[in-house]
């Protein structure tokens, strides 16, 4: 009992150990001329609380004891200041970062963009307004070293570096969006961009902090959905945006307040698209594929059908943010229709002798589009602690539970709704011992994964894991070092088919089916330092060990992918004759290596920052078209044998690749009213001993900007190549480089208490045809054409 006393009372003290208040601190923060800095932020390290200085860069927080300031505003150096036996009234003074500078909320360790070891790149302010798009993957994919999966414009993930589904981990305030993008690229994303405040993408593996589904990179979508400060006043902003392409109207709204340290946000956005248009192109001949054409003699259309989008997002939050304890709460709702391109009901099981009457009914049966209705509950929770002069800096727990729900609407009627049930928990300690600062966690996540209906090609599966990370980091005059490690306990357990099945066929009987389970230890680990050579220089390299097990889609698949008309197979299936039979064998987990070095200057007139990576993978796994065809009637065969209709048969393989490529992004201050920027990424993806290239892997592009600054008014003309993609896999096709060339006009307006903004922007001025490589649907679905982007916005 005595013992227990005294480790209740060494807990009590940790927790309650606090220092006397010492002072109030006065000062101002200026900038290299001495010219006063707005919104800049001051925080005591140790508390929750944080202040702004005001327009003439003023500011007052009260310390405690050997307290430490850390002072911050974006496209600037941070500061951090010790403050121990000092005056009551301090200056500060912030050096210009000549590359785009922000805390990133991802790092865990409160660090900018330019302390960060992985490359990291981050939208935010005006620009993420400006390139905001109904999807993550159409709003970020001008960033060197990203793309998108692009399956029309309301549907369409993010690819960094060549990879994306499953190796992408799309997180919101650091929880898993728990979507269904990752089972096809039919199915949007949930994240909306349009409410976001900050869009983090971290490239290269980031599996310490995330999980092994972050193995190719994280996109972190921040909101101030929970405030982690106090909002003394009512704020607001509104904004609308009309789209001619599309014929698309957007609203979106934003109110905050606050009084007695509790705190209140809402949000709120509506979308309304038609289908949008492109520029003239040939429509493929999807029954007679490989004939030769009459020139002249082709299907052309000036638009992609069935690419309407009808979406309204809200969020509600609230907080009470005390000197040490913040506490927050917060629920969003999603409810999206948007239309499947290339996806009707016409599912290629008609033969070509059924006769002429049945083919013309299917024809008239494939006229009717299926559209999906996605809905999302997802609710949040923070807890955090921050301590002050104590080894324990702060302790922070976020909880999350998303209710995900996405069905495809079929003459009315529900065929297939996928759903997606996700409780997650993730619990920081924060901490420093002697010259090390590092945090521990613990992670939980358990997904309750369903399909239910004719595409119901992957099966019913819980997947659950339990994760301990460590990650600590010490400088050493002017180099930074920093170690990580997780280990990850990943657990999968399904009710499996056994054997090969048409969307027609009734629900297997319990006799066909086997319960599968299956664990994996994923252990990652990674080593990196930046060392800042000369000032406002830094050198930074990394070096990461990763696993990841297969997810459900890529172990369990065994059926029609209507969406992107193929059959698809698991890795645990083999095809023997017309059958194919549930074997699993040992699986063995994806394992990454992967080398960065990234090279950065940010201060002066001219700035860049340049990347260059490599990343070996064994057992990489990836969808392998087999040369076979599947028919309800007769199975797998070889497609030179198989009906017209028949279905290409793709399964989920594994075997060692590499990918290895550079990204960059440059620019010069010509003068106080100008700045040009160019920017540009390479990746190559192939597989080991020759055997060939990885398939869909994105173009490469380069590009340049133009920013300039008159009176009121701000102009940016960004051209953007993206260059012919050729080093292709069996069964693709090469797909045509393109240019794309984009304006963009603000003009702020004077009207006293609101803020306001008129903008323009005209995308794709030229009207050029482009495809995209990495599409499914890359010759149905070209890129939109010129568009014209009308909107204006208002803060007060």
């Amino acid at each position: 009992m005595t013992k227990l006393t005294l480790i209740s009372s060494a807990l009590l003290s940790v927790l309650c150990s606090n220092s006397a208040l010492a002072a109030t601190i006065n000062g101002t923060v200026t900038d290299s001329k001495k010219q006063p800095i707005a919104n800049a932020t001051i925080h005591v390290h140790g508390k929750s609380q944080s202040v702004k200085s005001n327009e003439q860069g003023q500011f007052s927080i009260d310390i405690d004891a050997k307290s430490q300031l850390h002072i911050s505003k974006d496209n600037y150096i941070d500061s951090r200041i010790s403050l121990e036996n000092v005056d009551d009234t301090i200056t500060v003074t912030l050096k210009p970062s000549s590359v785009e500078t922000v805390v990133v909320y991802a790092s865990a360790l409160h660090k900018n963009s330019l302390e960060m070891i992985s490359p990291v790149s981050v939208l935010s302010g005006d620009e993420l307004k400006n390139k905001a798009k109904p999807t993550l993957g159409e709003t970020l994919k001008g960033i060197p070293g990203v793309n998108a999966s692009y399956f029309g414009p309301v549907s369409s993930s993010p690819i960094i570096r060549g990879l994306g589904g499953p190796r992408v981990k799309i997180t919101q305030n650091g929880l898993d969006s728990s979507d269904a993008s990752r089972i096809g690229p039919d199915h949007a994303t949930s994240s909306d961009s349009l409410a976001a405040e900050q869009i983090e993408v971290l490239r290269g593996p980031s599996t310490l902090l995330y999980g092994s589904g972050a193995i190719g990179g994280v996109v972190n979508v921040v909101d101030n959905r929970i405030p982690t400060n106090n909002i003394d006043a009512l704020s607001g902003a509104a904004q609308y945006t009309h789209d001619t392409v599309s014929n698309a109207n957007t609203y979106a709204a934003k109110l905050e307040t606050g009084s007695n340290n509790f705190n209140f946000h809402f949000d709120g956005t509506k979308r309304s698209g038609d289908d949008y248009q492109t520029p003239r192109f040939n429509l493929p001949d999807e029954h007679e594929e490989g004939e030769v054409h009459i020139e002249g003699d082709e299907e052309t259309a000036t638009s992609v059908e069935n690419t309407f989008i009808d979406s309204e997002t809200v969020n509600f939050g609230t907080s009470y943010v005390g000197e040490h304890l913040t506490v927050g709460f917060s629920y969003g709702n999603i409810e999206t229709d948007y239309g499947i391109p290339g996806h009707s009901h016409d599912h290629g099981h008609a033969h070509k002798e059924e006769g002429d009457h049945e083919a013309h009914a299917d024809e008239e049966h494939a006229e009717t589009p299926v559209y999906a209705h996605l809905e999302q509950d997802r609710w949040q929770g923070l807890v955090s602690y921050a301590f002050h002069d104590n080894w324990i800096e702060s302790i922070n727990l976020r909880l999350g539970y998303t209710d995900y729900t996405h069905s495809e609407i079929e003459d009315g009627a529900i065929g297939t709704t996928f759903s997606n049930e996700t409780t997650e928990a993730r619990l920081n300690v924060e901490h420093q011992l002697g010259q090390w600062h590092g945090m521990i966690g613990y992670h939980y996540s358990e997904s309750d994964y369903d399909a239910i209906g004719e595409e119901a090609f992957t099966p019913a599966s819980v997947t659950t894991t339990h994760a301990l990370y460590l990650l600590e980091e010490r400088t050493f005059g002017d180099v930074t070092v920093e170690l990580g490690a997780r280990l990850e306990d990943y657990d999968i357990k399904s009710d499996v088919d056994t054997h090969q099945h048409s969307h027609d066929e009734q629900p297997v009987s319990a006799d066909e089916t086997i319960n599968y389970t299956q664990s994996f230890t994923n252990v990652s680990a990674s080593a990196g330092a930046i060392w800042e050579y000369m000032p406002s220089h830094n050198l930074a390299v990394s070096l990461s060990h990763s696993e990841r097990a297969a997810l459900s889609a890529e172990l369990l698949s065994n059926g029609l992918h209507v969406a992107t008309g193929t059959y698809e197979l698991g890795l645990g299936y083999h095809i023997e004759g017309a059958e194919a039979h549930f074997e699993p064998e040992e699986i063995k987990q994806e394992t990454s290596t992967n080398l960065d070095i990234s090279l950065r200057r940010f201060s002066g007139d001219f700035g860049y920052t340049v990347n260059f990576f490599y990343n070996d993978i064994k057992n990489f796994y990836y969808q392998q078209n087999t040369g076979l065809v599947f028919d309800e009637m007769d199975g797998f065969e070889p497609a030179a044998n198989g009906h017209s209709d028949a279905i290409d048969v793709y399964q989920f393989t594994s075997k060692d690749a590499q990918l290895y490529g550079f990204e960059f992004d440059a620019h010069y201050q010509i003068n106080p009213s100008a700045m040009v920027k160019v920017f540009g990424d390479s990746t190559r993806a192939k597989l080991k001993d020759n055997e060939g290239n990885l398939p869909r892997i994105p173009a490469n592009k380069l590009g340049s900007e133009l920013q300039y600054t008159l009176g009121n008014a701000q102009f940016t003309l960004t051209g953007t190549h993206y260059f012919e993609q050729n080093d292709i896999s069996a069964y693709e096709t090469a797909t045509d480089g393109y240019t794309l060339i984009d304006l963009q006009a603000n003009y702020q307006l004077d009207l006293g208490a609101v803020d306001t903004q008129l903008y323009l922007s005209v995308d794709n001025i030229t009207d050029e045809l482009g495809f995209v490589h990495s599409s499914f649907i890359k010759d149905t679905a070209p890129l939109p054409g010129r568009n014209f982007q009308l909107g204006v916005r208002g803060y007060f």
